[in-house]
């Protein structure tokens, strides 16, 4: 069964250096405060105070997070006068996040729709 697949390009085989990438770059999505920075920056960029008000959490963990995400290549940074402001490394990671976010919609979407087909019986 297909849940509403569409637009999908085979890439071929996925080699084991490949999937370590992969993998490397989903566990960015893994940690929820990682995925709050990253939708913030789909969103345009941000100086580390702009995402520190925006995802609630103190500098020292906004700054680390910001450095793992900088170092697997998902986000960028570009000193500017006393401050770095971050974005996203290019388009693919902004649909990374999309891709990710409707995916969950999608799910949450079947399970009421599951729900209400019992309710229903």
């Amino acid at each position: 069964m297909t849940h509403g697949v569409t637009g999908h390009t085979h890439r071929g085989a996925v080699t084991p250096e490949v999937a370590d990438r992969v993998a490397e770059a989903m566990q960015a999505l893994a940690t929820p405060s990682r995925v709050l920075i990253l939708a913030q920056l789909r969103e345009g960029s941000r100086s580390v105070s702009e995402l520190i008000a925006a995802v609630g959490m103190q500098q020292s963990a906004v700054s680390h997070q910001l450095r793992l995400l900088r170092d697997i290549g998902l986000v960028v940074g570009e000193r500017r006068g006393r401050s770095v402001v971050y974005s996203l490394y290019d388009d693919h990671v902004a649909s990374l996040i999309d891709q990710a976010v409707g995916h969950v919609e999608h799910l949450q979407l079947g399970a009421a729709g599951r729900s209400a087909g019992r309710a229903a019986s």
